[in-house]
């Protein structure tokens, strides 16, 4: 396929629908296997386009995995951000059980709302995951920024504000819980993860 002189594959509308797609594939495999599912090959069966388009917009498999990664992630965030804006939009701060189910959200994913382990567990496997890739590194760091500064005005409405430190701290507090889950097979570990997070809010205790 030959490219316009001084043209990014991706500017024109057709390449963007197509860089696009790529992209939308290779998070949905990376939703549903991990890091492995994304192959050259699989995301252009699911993008349903050649397989040369793989390596026509991206120039390589770390690439179109750091764009599912980011993808998916600021889905996530956007979501976050809706919810917040929706909850802000009510007559007084936001409650402590829709604080505690949104802050799961943006740790543990949307899937993890209707139970079972392997949402979960895929989730944290690729957490952990994307610590062996260092291509991944700069990236994770600056939107686990943009996460916690999302967590840190969702306390600010709820009326508790809290410290990054202390935030932190309920962050590890949802790990821990969740790790243990897993490693106990738990069938519900946002469950679990709920509990600690109910028991250690901010005026509780």
């Amino acid at each position: 396929m030959s490219e316009t002189p001084g043209r990014h594959p991706a500017s024109t509308p057709k390449g963007e629908r197509r860089r696009h797609a790529l992209i939308e594939a290779a998070a949905a495999l990376l939703a549903e296997g991990g890091f492995d599912a994304i192959r050259h090959r699989a995301v252009a069966e699911r993008a349903e386009l050649p397989l040369a388009s793989t390596t026509y917009y991206f120039s390589s498999l770390d690439d179109l995995v750091a764009a599912a990664i980011e993808h998916s992630s600021r889905a996530e965030l956007t979501f976050g951000r809706t919810c917040l804006d929706e909850l802000s939009d009510r007559d007084g701060p936001v409650c402590a059980a829709d604080l505690v189910e949104l802050m799961l959200d943006l740790l543990l994913g949307r899937a993890s709302r209707d139970g079972g382990l392997e949402p979960v567990l895929l989730r944290y496997e690729r957490l952990v995951g994307s610590a062996r890739r260092p291509f991944l590194t700069e990236l994770m760091r600056g939107l686990g920024e943009e996460l916690m500064a999302l967590l840190t005005e969702l306390f600010a409405h709820s009326g508790t504000p809290v410290s990054r430190e202390r935030l932190n701290e309920l962050v590890a507090l949802v790990d821990g819980a969740v790790v243990n889950a897993l490693i106990e097979s738990n069938p519900d570990p946002r469950d679990g993860a709920r509990r600690m997070l109910r028991a250690n809010l901010p005026g509780r205790g």
